[in-house]
């Protein structure tokens, strides 16, 4: 039996669907359950159930051979692992955003440009990107009243359906980056573990197609 990392929040429930699509449910529901290990039905897999930001970590780690990530996450993680496949369901987008006049105002000077996230990682290396100096405030609430409040001039955020931007006066400057959930594997077990990784990779492909078509 292979473990399987997948994150609490808001994935899980489109996590379960897919699973339950692709041919391993879990033997109850996942959102419910009070259980941090819950297999499947079918004995192939056991998810544990951790934070979204520990995810790539139990898997990089060899704790969890296989796990379900956002790729804002991974984006922000970098962690060592393999990602062999878009799942193609929580999606959402990276984005700088901030009030309207913003970019105007700062048109014209030469101080770094303070950014509030929690994604630090993944600012820095957007403005970098562009070649802006920046001050990154790592937030760990709700990013969107940094920019309301003037604490920073940008803020680096996901959005689904950028409501919470508009009822809060904020708009999105720039696209960073399309999320999505991604299935990751660990380095080491994707080789010890070919036969039933790759039975498992052909079920979700199959999976994932079937939900586009």
């Amino acid at each position: 039996m292979l473990r399987m990392a997948l994150p609490t929040g808001r994935i899980l429930k489109d996590a379960e669907r897919f699973l339950a699509s692709a041919g391993f449910p879990p033997v109850e529901n996942l959102s419910q359950t009070r259980k941090l290990m819950v297999p499947s039905q079918c004995g192939r897999l056991e998810y544990l159930l951790v934070k979204p930001v520990d995810s790539p970590l139990y898997v990089e780690q060899g704790v969890a051979e296989l796990g379900v990530s956002g790729k804002d996450v991974l984006m922000e993680l970098a962690p060592d692992i393999l990602e062999p496949l878009d799942l193609g369901f929580a999606r959402c987008r990276m984005v700088v955003a901030g009030r309207p006049e913003i970019r105007r105002s700062l048109d014209n000077t030469l101080s770094p440009v303070r950014v509030a996230t929690k994604y630090p990682r993944v600012a820095r290396l957007h403005f970098e990107k562009l070649g802006v100096p920046s001050v990154i405030l790592k937030l760990s609430g709700s990013v969107e009243i940094g920019a309301v409040l003037g604490l920073s001039h940008y803020i680096v955020d996901i959005v689904e359906t950028g409501t919470t931007l508009r009822e809060n006066g904020l708009v999105v400057h720039e696209e960073v980056a399309q999320c999505s959930a991604r299935f990751v594997v660990n380095r080491a077990a994707f080789y010890s573990h070919l036969s039933e990784i790759g039975a498992i990779l052909e079920a979700f492909k199959s999976a994932t197609e079937k939900a586009h078509v």
